[in-house]
């Protein structure tokens, strides 16, 4: 099943990317504006439609297998009825919340593989999900619409796998657009594609340190900015979530929330400003403005929310002295994982040994560094 010609000859291949985020870290769940492109580095999924009503997978990259039926997926058990691992919970998150929706589902055999490092902060799980989404989609001839698709993607992570995540993952995986970076209203749902400055590179750096956002402190960052929009009701009743709050009305009441509340909204509000900021310097090819607001970013994710690691700050200040480097910054959710760059092109080789190196005898750890470029949504390569 995992040989090469049983891959080539799947009659359904689907590509999906992972993403990396320049700007508006952890505002999309509260209802801000995000900066994601789609990345060079993907899941590739191979299947085959089967008339059986169950789902066969496999992770080429574990060299691992399951199956479960349509009947077990509120239960989360395979056909032996014993717990999905958890790589298994996003396809049949999938399909479970295609069950929600009332759409029809179709049995398959897939095996899949990714370039995409996991949880790292680039959106494997979404890269995933996204996949399988299209592929349910071409199988049971859904025919949803790609903003319904994505939709469905968030339900399953949120509901399913239990990551209280918003929507900017799976709607960069599945809208990315070449070169472009996207600005996407989380509220309105309104995206604009924005090319990078001429001349600038993405590169991501791999701290090699993993999280799992599940059974970590992400949760509790929601609840926190949940937790201050209840208490600013009191001054500002109808405030229905942290982007109606204004820079002027957060430093006037900051002082009337709990401590950590406070950080998380001030995060929040003031990433939220460096988003609009960070509009202006790509619509105006400012690679120099944008790349200090990724460098203020970075500041604020480690001192206000809390979500940054040593090693995540070492990256960045190596980055920060290293000839060509824009600016840098922590990208994903955090608490590990990698940081992104925005280099001149002409420095990118000498910056990825550099970073590499100098990484390596300031932590004694190694880093992957490697550059990559914004790419297309997900989409079907092939369909026999």
């Amino acid at each position: 099943m995992t040989s090469t010609d049983w891959l080539e000859a799947a009659p359904l291949h689907v590509r999906s990317p992972g993403r990396v985020n320049l700007l508006g870290e952890h505002v999309d769940y509260n209802q801000g504006v995000v900066l994601p492109a789609a990345i060079d580095r993907q899941v590739d999924l191979f299947a085959w439609p089967m008339d059986e009503r169950h789902i066969e997978i496999t992770a080429l990259d574990l060299n691992e297998t399951v199956k479960f039926t349509f009947t077990d997926l509120g239960r989360k058990l395979d056909q032996q009825q014993k717990p999905l691992p958890t790589w298994a919970l996003y396809p049949a998150g999938i399909a479970w919340a295609a069950q929600q929706y009332g759409q029809r589902l179709h049995g398959f055999k897939a095996a899949f593989r990714s370039d995409i490092p996991i949880a790292a902060g680039l959106s494997s799980s979404a890269a995933v999900e996204v996949a399988f989404a299209l592929l349910s989609d071409s199988l049971g001839g859904w025919a949803l619409p790609r903003l319904d698709l994505a939709r469905l993607c968030q339900q399953a992570e949120n509901e399913y796998v239990g990551v209280h995540s918003g929507l900017m993952d799976q709607f960069a995986c599945a809208f990315g657009v070449p070169g472009s970076v996207l600005r996407f209203d989380t509220r309105s749902l309104e995206c604009r594609a924005l090319p990078l400055p001429p001349g600038a590179e993405l590169v991501i750096a791999d701290t090699g340190l993993r999280r799992s956002l599940a059974n970590s402190a992400y949760n509790d960052r929601r609840k926190d900015c949940e937790q201050a929009v209840a208490e600013l009701n009191r001054a500002i009743p109808g405030l229905q979530s942290l982007r109606d709050l204004s820079l002027e009305d957060f430093y006037r009441l900051q002082n009337t929330l709990p401590e950590r509340s406070a950080l998380r909204a001030r995060h929040v509000v003031e990433e939220m400003a460096r988003v609009e900021a960070a509009t202006d310097c790509l619509v105006n090819n400012d690679a120099s403005g944008l790349g200090k607001l990724m460098y203020a970013g970075h500041v604020s994710l480690r001192d206000q929310y809390q979500v940054s690691l040593p090693e995540i700050d070492a990256l960045v200040e190596i980055a920060r002295g290293l000839p060509g480097c824009y600016g840098a910054r922590l990208t994903g959710a955090g608490f590990g994982g990698c940081t992104v760059n925005l280099v001149q092109t002409h420095h990118v080789e000498g910056f990825i040994a550099a970073l590499q190196s100098d990484y390596h005898a300031k932590t004694g750890r190694k880093a992957q560094v490697f550059a990559c470029k914004a790419s297309a949504g997900a989409s079907i390569l092939k369909k026999n």
